[in-house]
This record gives C-alpha cells, structure tokens and sequence, in this order.
C-alpha cells in the first residue's frame, strides 16, 4: 500500500456569474505517483454531471504558490499574499480557481512528508510502469 494525502479544500470558480462561486476541492497525492497531484472537482462544477480530475506535476503546484508558472492546460500563480489562481484549460473551455495559498502550502507540506523532492525519483516505480507501457504496445500490436 503506498501512502496517500487526501484534503478537501475550499475554492472560489471565477466565472461570468457576478460573484464567485463557492466549491470544495479534493487534492490527493499518492507516493506510487510521486511527481503528481490530482484535483478532483465535484459534480456541482462540470459540464457531464461527473466529477473531473485533473492531474499536474507537484512542482508546478509549488512553483505556482510563488511566481507564475505553467504551460499547456494548468497555469498557476500568486493572486496576491494570501491566495493563489489556477487556470485549467481544456477543449470544453477554462476554468478559473481561487484558491486560499496556505490551504494548497498545507497540501504540498505533507505531500513532501510523504515523498521528499529529492526522493521522487527514487519512489517512482518504474518497473511496474515499464511493464504497463509494454504491455499497452504489446496489446495495440495485436
């Protein structure tokens, strides 16, 4: 079983609507995945009436809590002292998050006690990815 950090935490969706709308987002972080987090919006907030997940690197996560940072899909930056803005960009459209950054810091502080940063490589486990690869182009080619 490898560890996991799981919290829920209160966004804003910034969005045409005159006031911000009010969400809570689950954040997890699991050591089999090292380099990753996930945030998983609730049904309230898609487009499908699914939950949505999306998945990122932890460092960019960081990195968004002190300069802008990003490229693609996920953007993340300082809105000012005391929260943080994640842009999530998609076919469908974009989705515009306010976050409270000491929530996403208390996130991040035990992600990093689960898995430190000079250890991600270390807890990556590449044989079983290997594996899962070979094994998907084993399956295409048949």
């Amino acid at each position: 079983m490898f560890p996991t950090v799981e919290q829920s935490i209160p966004a804003h969706l910034i969005s045409d609507a005159p006031q911000p709308v009010p969400v809570t987002v689950g954040l997890h972080y699991s050591a089999h995945d090292p380099l990753a987090v996930r945030m998983i919006f609730p049904t309230a907030v898609s487009l499908d009436g699914a939950c949505v997940t999306w998945t990122f690197a932890r460092e960019l996560l960081d990195s968004g809590l002190h300069t802008p940072s990003g490229e693609g899909d996920v953007h993340i930056w300082p809105y000012d002292r005391a929260q943080t803005m994640v842009e999530l960009r998609s076919a469908e459209g974009v989705a515009l998050m306010r976050f409270a950054s000491g929530r996403l810091r208390h996130f991040l502080l035990h992600s990093y006690a689960t898995v430190p940063a000079e250890l991600e490589s270390r807890a990556l486990d590449i044989d079983t990815g290997l594996a899962a690869l070979l094994g998907e182009a084993k399956d295409w080619q048949d």
